[in-house]
């Protein structure tokens, strides 16, 4: 149903946000990175000024350009956090200098865990309902993701939609618990991806801690 006057989600918390996935390269070993370390933040950081450019102030102008650039942003995401994570995996069951030392295995792993976590947060706030300018002018009647605010209209104001923090509050429970804890999702793409994220996790945390015991021993 369509709502009068729409009003996008501000878009700092997730500019925020990508500014710690920014960063997070730069606290990984050189071959965790395709190419230079600055080379994936360098993208994102120009994917984020374009969307700024295209989309100033809310988030709520719908076209085929910002769709896009959003679309490419989560792509760039993905693509780094599949790396780091393989990388990670690859080298804890294979043996490297990074894993054999406790303090730079945490290190590492707490790293990996936090680009997933940002990860999928993004993709599922920007594939949910067509995306965040979607949201701001319909409410979808079948959404892809049932919030406690969707099931009962008793804990949520009028109107009340998804915003990014929601997302990225689904991204660390379903990193954390393995499994949906409030929010319940409905569309086959999102159990898919839910699945995906908790697999990523429990082998990063499970082979960290595995092997953190090991070298303690």
């Amino acid at each position: 149903m369509e709502s009068a006057g729409p009003q996008g989600e501000k878009r700092w918390p997730m500019a925020l946000t990508l500014v710690v996935a920014m960063a997070l390269p730069f606290l990984l070993p050189p071959k965790y990175s395709l190419g230079p370390k600055w080379i994936i933040p360098a993208v994102e950081a120009l994917l984020l000024v374009a969307l700024v450019v295209a989309d100033p102030g809310r988030i709520d102008r719908r076209s085929s350009f910002v769709r896009a650039l959003s679309v490419g942003l989560v792509t760039i995401l993905v693509l780094g956090a599949a790396t780091v994570t393989a990388r990670l995996v690859v080298d804890l069951i294979r043996g490297g200098p990074e894993t054999n030392s406790p303090g730079q295995l945490i290190r590492i792993g707490s790293v990996v865990l936090i680009y997933i976590i940002i990860t999928f947060a993004f993709l599922y706030w920007e594939i949910d309902g067509g995306g965040p300018e979607s949201r701001a002018r319909v409410t979808p009647e079948f959404p892809d993701f049932a919030f406690p605010q969707h099931l009962n209209s008793q804990v949520s104001k009028p109107g009340w939609r998804p915003a990014f923090f929601d997302y990225l509050y689904l991204g660390f429970t379903n990193a954390t618990a393995f499994s949906p804890t409030d929010v319940m999702p409905l569309a086959r793409w999102a159990k898919l991806a839910m699945a995906l994220q908790a697999t990523a996790c429990l082998a990063v945390m499970g082979l960290v801690i595995a092997r953190a015991v090991n070298i303690l021993k």
